[in-house]
């Protein structure tokens, strides 16, 4: 059995290339989205109970090879499931989509995370764009001079910003549209997330001048990785 963490694009790219090859997967969701898009083959939603939790799941189920296709800031799984694997023995690949890159008429100012961000942002502008997901918007929650146009997929919790309209909504998003909505704001707000899945929002910022405020990457345990689901396949079946 192969265990494929993360509900992400290339998760579910992963589990229908091995099933397609006969090769039994299991995907774990962390159960935080009310609606997530299932992949193929076995499912299993909610946490573990920590690196014992895992470890003992890795034992009892007999797993081969663990593939951590997490969301790149999904820190706590991917810290457990490198220990995970360390106390078992079990093979650990990372799979990791590359981060964005800066284009040519790009205006980008780099955060080193949410509450660095929150420091940054009213020295860019006074109407803000923030796509960095519901979990993150207690940090901004203080800055009552900013009005805010949130952008995430499930209703947020309180604390939130005293100014701001709320917009659920899923990717992909299409430039045009993207377009229309940073017209309303000065600054753009997203997390380092990289794929092609919520891009199209850097391209329209890009156009219209807008400045990016971009949260960085959070280091990750060292460990094997690959940048593609076809070499996550061949890891895999190597295995």
């Amino acid at each position: 059995m192969i265990l494929i963490l993360g509900g992400t694009g290339e998760a579910r790219q992963l589990a229908e290339a091995l099933v397609a090859r006969e090769v039994r997967v299991v995907s774990s969701l962390a159960g935080r989205v009310a609606r997530p898009r299932l992949p193929v083959g076995e499912v299993r939603v909610g946490g573990f109970g920590g690196v014992d939790g895992l470890a003992a799941w890795l034992r009892e189920n007999d797993v081969q090879a663990v593939v951590d296709a997490t969301h790149p800031f999904a820190e706590r799984i991917g810290a457990n499931a490198a220990k995970a694997a360390e106390m078992t023995g079990v093979p650990l690949l990372r799979l990791a989509r590359p981060g964005w890159q800066p284009e040519p008429g790009d205006v980008w100012h780099w955060a080193d995370d949410l509450e660095d961000a929150a420091k940054k942002l009213p020295e860019l502008g006074k109407r803000v764009f923030l796509t960095t997901g519901r979990q993150g918007l207690p940090a901004f929650a203080h800055l009552d001079d900013l009005w805010f146009l949130i952008r995430c997929v499930d209703p947020p919790e309180p604390p939130l910003p005293r100014h701001h309209e709320l917009l659920l909504d899923r990717g992909p998003y299409e430039k045009a549209a993207e377009l229309e909505l940073l017209r309303r704001v000065d600054v753009l707000v997203t997390k380092d997330s990289g794929g092609t899945l919520t891009s199209a929002k850097l391209t329209a910022a890009r156009e219209l001048g807008k400045p990016v405020l971009v949260v960085r990457r959070p280091p990750r345990p060292a460990t094997e990785t690959a940048e593609t689901v076809p070499e996550a396949v061949e890891w895999v079946l190597h295995r």
